[in-house]
């Protein structure tokens, strides 16, 4: 047979003999996927359909001890390395061309302790995976808004949703995780082991290696919840978003908003005369008894004049999926975010222009609402950084044509390089587009942890092996 050729990430291509694959594979309990096989095509594919990539090899691990010999093999081979656990990364970061992916979705095992209030799962495992369980015993940790996506990816980048005023950020309920680095060893990270590690994958992304599993602290919400959905005309715009930013401010951290600037989807669910109008949507969760959520809620859904109201109580696990129909797999995706210092008049109004001008119906400009538990963490205490923030503002360009993608993704990049004169630093680097503003973003985001964050770099990955991610650069003299 020929060689198989694999290129690194320098250019270079590394020709590895086909007994050395060979022997590759018959040591993984998982699978060895090649580009001949029947199954590579689907394993390569991402939700974003923006990403068209070849990898060489692809391990679908089934445990530990296949990802040890697969970063062994990529260290000792010279081979880009990828890893992916839910695949739903807008970067795109969980696949590579020409290289190897570790593939973790088959490690979707989870195990709750309800006495504990803790819950361990597999970095397999989706945010729907993980409530499925969790919801069994009335029991939920601060994940994401859609359920299809990877805890991983999420939690290593920080993870917002709709817990976050109430109890913080995914990375924040980190109780240790399980960490094979780019020697191949396999460590425990926690506030008593490894303590170090620990701080710098709470927010530092997957700089330091593969995470084969999380242990999350949990918190009482639900089973069911109420759950705010309300859309308003969008001439109401800065109406809307200046009450939240005030209700925010009066109200319990137990409702953390989002508010949606763009247009009203085709859908039936809204009427048909308002589809394609411009509108402003505001969504919320109570993160407790949802007889008490509807009376808190209340006011985010009386502003009157409304274009729909879809509020209503249901399953935590309802709630968390609300918004999966929104973002369907293989549609196209560039998202952007910046800090915004303070929600003024200004800013609104440059919010309105950029939400107007977007070439596909259905983009979006969202506003964050943040604070409560989130922000009572000092940037010091992990590596996520900086929560002083009040507003954090997503910038989603999303589409469905190859024929638009020029469009779609010079205007995300405009909308948000307007907005940036309103920051005063940071973005949330789990929607950061493709990293084009290379180390400079990676060092704005981190601020002040970036040093610190080089240090675990240069001592746990001196050689970059984990470099397809939020990379922090080592200072090692000869690194990718």
């Amino acid at each position: 047979m020929p060689e198989l050729r694999i290129v690194t990430l320098t250019g270079a291509d590394a020709a590895l003999g086909e007994t050395v694959v060979e022997r590759f594979g018959l040591g993984l309990r998982g699978e060895l996927l090649r580009p001949d096989g029947t199954a590579y095509e689907e394993a390569r594919k991402l939700w974003n359909g923006l990403i068209d990539r070849h990898p060489a090899l692809i391990a679908r691990c089934a445990g530990v001890g296949d990802v040890i010999d697969s970063v062994n093999f990529a260290r000792e081979h010279d081979l880009l390395l990828a890893v992916r656990g839910g695949g739903h990364n807008v970067a795109g970061n969980a696949v590579c061309d020409g290289g190897l992916v570790i593939d973790l979705s088959p490690m979707k095992g989870i195990r709750v302790d309800p006495e504990r209030r803790s819950v361990r799962a597999e970095s397999g495992a989706t945010l729907g995976d993980l409530d499925r369980e969790t919801q069994v015993f009335g029991l939920a940790t601060p994940m994401g808004v859609v359920s299809e996506t990877g805890i991983a990816g999420l939690t290593l980048g920080g993870g917002i949703g709709w817990l976050r005023r109430k109890h913080g950020l995914s990375s924040d309920n980190l109780l240790s995780a399980d960490v094979v680095t780019a020697d191949g060893r396999f460590l425990t990270a926690s506030e008593t082991e490894n303590a170090d590690l620990f701080w710098g994958v709470r927010g530092g992304g997957g700089n330091f290696g593969v995470v084969t599993s999380f242990e999350y602290r949990l918190h009482p919400v639900g089973p069911e919840v109420m759950f705010c959905f309300v859309l308003y005309p969008g001439n109401r715009t800065k109406e809307v978003l200046s009450f939240c930013q005030q209700y925010v401010a009066e109200e319990p951290e137990e409702v953390s908003p989002l508010a949606m600037v763009g247009r009203v989807p085709p859908v039936e669910m809204f009427p048909e005369r308002w589809h394609g109008e411009p509108m402003v949507a505001v969504a919320a969760m109570y993160a407790g008894e949802a007889e008490k959520g509807e009376r808190v809620l209340r006011p985010l859904r009386e502003l009157g004049g409304t274009i729909a109201d879809l509020g209503a109580r249901m399953p935590y696990t309802v709630a968390q999926s609300l918004f999966d129909e929104d973002y369907p797999d293989g549609w196209r995706y560039y998202w952007k975010s910046h800090n915004i210092s303070a929600l003024n008049d200004e800013v609104i109004e440059r919010l309105l222009i950029h939400a107007e001008a977007a070439p596909s119906p259905h983009s979006t400009v969202d506003v964050w609402y943040q604070g409560g538990a989130m922000s009572r963490i000092e940037a010091s205490e992990s590596a996520f950084g900086d929560r002083s923030a009040p507003i954090w503002i997503g910038v989603e360009a999303n589409w469905e044509d190859t024929q638009d993608d020029e469009a779609n993704i010079a205007w995300a990049r405009e909308c948000v390089a307007d907005m940036r004169r309103f920051s005063g630093g940071g973005a949330y680097l789990n929607f950061a587009g493709f990293f084009e503003e290379g180390d400079r973003l990676i060092r704005e985001a981190f601020g002040e942890n970036h040093k610190r964050l080089v240090e675990l770099k240069n001592k746990y990955d001196p050689t970059n092996l984990f470099r397809l991610n939020q990379n922090t650069r080592p200072t090692a003299s000869e690194v990718h």
